[in-house]
């Protein structure tokens, strides 16, 4: 999952939307470095990122793209998801996606120290509305994109969206399947019965 599916899930409060993030920019053991709210919530990350890599669904998702993309059908995947998640916000959350993304935006904002990375993109993701901007297909082609500048085999990206285009229909099916199992899984790690 990507950010947008990791903010959804991770919980609403401002501590839990912060470690929601900081899963993807903060690595190694937790040692009471944050507050037990924002490490709590960047284990959750943790646990829904080790769930999503163990699933059946998700691995006949990846197995659908080509030999040549398959080191890295796992992030083409995570954006798509994404894509999917924000297309179809309304069948997966009770607040639109735009309240949404401006509450994760001034959190973001009021929070005086981000890690790592994420104090540089964290202006830029508010400014042009990253998370939002998931719902138009097209804006996945500049995400890979910015995700190729940071690998050392930035050409196996190249034609991704491609295959994305020819993969659209099947992995939205993957994903309609995949996503209400998730939440159910995170829910569980938020609210334990």
């Amino acid at each position: 999952m990507n950010y947008l599916a990791h903010l959804h899930l991770g919980g609403q409060r401002p501590g839990q939307l912060l470690g929601s993030l900081y899963g993807d920019f903060v690595k190694g053991r937790l040692q009471g470095q944050f507050d037990p709210e924002i490490e709590a919530a960047i284990q959750l990350h943790r646990s829904i990122d080790i769930f999503t890599d163990r699933h059946p669904l998700v691995g006949e998702s990846l197995s659908r793209f080509s030999l040549t993309r398959r080191r890295y059908a796992g992030i083409v995947l995570d954006v798509f998801f994404d894509h999917c998640l924000a297309r179809d916000w309304a069948l997966y959350a009770d607040r639109p996606l735009a309240l949404f993304t401006s509450d994760v935006y001034r959190v973001l904002a009021a929070e005086p120290w981000l890690p790592g990375r994420l104090a540089q993109i964290a202006p830029h993701m508010a400014a042009h509305d990253w998370l939002g901007s998931y719902r138009e297909f097209e804006v996945l082609e500049q995400v890979l994109r910015g995700i190729a500048r940071r690998l050392s085999r930035p050409e196996e990206l190249a034609a991704a969206m491609g295959e994305l285009e020819r993969l659209y229909q099947p992995l939205s099916e993957d994903f309609r399947a995949f996503y209400p199992q998730l939440q159910a899984f995170a829910a569980q790690h938020i609210h334990p019965v």
